[in-house]
């Protein structure tokens, strides 16, 4: 190979003087030329690791890319999920349940939080830790939401198997023979009362009828209380299970004790006219869950649509409480 001459002009004498670099300026030149190839090596490096893709990062972006993917995906269809559970919930709560007049199940339960504080920190070292996060506690709660419910359909299960029971305790006839239902003093509601002249709520039904009239169980129960009890006379109270009870007021005589068990249609005891009241009849009442409710709901045993239609205007119609 031939070795390099270098020349520098000479304004002097008007030429071109040969340059015979020292040892120390071939190093210096040297060196600037593998500086130089470094850095532009580097530079080449530098670019082609931040900008330009190795096939093996290639191929981890589009697996990133179809994971993200299919994690939308799932998200979308667990909330389809959840609507359709939803769905599920509020038949359980409006129609199952209300089939049995059981109480529906709070909300404070069928959404409850899963776990404690820091139950995902674990997840937040990955990538793309929020919608891993976020899809991952929407599954957590359509698990908790799917116990809850399966649960309760267990419990349903059982409701319908002891509904044979059930139906046998419920309170479902008159308390009082009256086929005519020209004995029905006054409703459930607000009334005048009779002795003080201003309007109170009447939390039962007035049935008239003569002393010593038979009073019958309305359902299959056991006697809590055959005593006098303040306001209601002569009194008979019976628990029938499921949250009913019933009461009879005002009696003339007692044909049970109490923690005897009774059967619906059973005689308990007579129409009379004692306690606070302004004439001989029976006041009857239905608890249910230690709430009154309208006694009326509960003749389906003993009327037909017709009579039960009649009987609900006799009672409008009659605005004064007998007690």
């Amino acid at each position: 190979m031939k070795r390099k001459v270098y020349y520098k002009y000479n304004p002097q004498t008007l030429t071109y003087d040969r340059i015979y670099p020292s040892i120390k300026d071939r190093f210096f030149t040297v060196l600037r030329h593998l500086l130089s190839g470094i850095l532009i090596g580097f530079g080449v490096f530098w670019v082609t690791i931040y900008f330009l893709d190795s096939p093996r990062e290639k191929e981890l972006k589009k697996e990133n890319q179809l994971v993200q993917a299919q994690y939308k995906i799932l998200s979308k269809r667990m909330d389809e999920v959840s609507n359709v559970l939803r769905d599920i919930q509020q038949r359980d709560d409006n129609l199952y349940r209300a089939i049995f007049h059981s109480d529906p199940i709070s909300s404070s339960i069928r959404n409850s939080g899963v776990g404690g504080l820091g139950r995902y920190d674990y997840l937040m070292e990955l990538s793309n830790p929020d919608l891993i996060v976020q899809t991952t506690k929407k599954m957590d709660l359509i698990s908790k939401q799917l116990y809850v419910q399966s649960n309760s359909f267990d419990e349903i299960v059982n409701m319908a198997k002891n509904q044979k029971d059930r139906l046998l305790h419920i309170p479902s006839i008159q308390p009082v023979s009256d086929k005519s239902l020209k004995q029905v003093a006054s409703g459930y509601g607000t009334r005048i009362d009779p002795i003080y002249g201003t309007p109170r709520f009447h939390a039962g039904m007035d049935f008239v009828a003569q002393t010593g009239t038979p009073v019958y169980a309305t359902g299959n129960g056991t006697v809590i209380l055959a005593d006098w009890k303040q306001g209601y006379g002569k009194c008979i109270m019976i628990d029938h299970g499921y949250g009913y009870k019933t009461l009879y007021g005002h009696l003339n005589e007692y044909s049970v004790h109490a923690g005897q068990k009774v059967t619906r249609g059973e005689k308990i005891g007579e129409v009379g006219n004692t306690g606070k009241s302004t004439g001989s009849h029976l006041h009857y009442e239905v608890h249910v869950k230690g709430q009154p409710d309208n006694p009326a709901k509960y003749y389906f045993m003993d009327l037909t649509p017709a009579e039960y239609d009649k009987m609900l205007q006799i009672a409008a119609n009659h605005g004064q409480v007998m007690d």
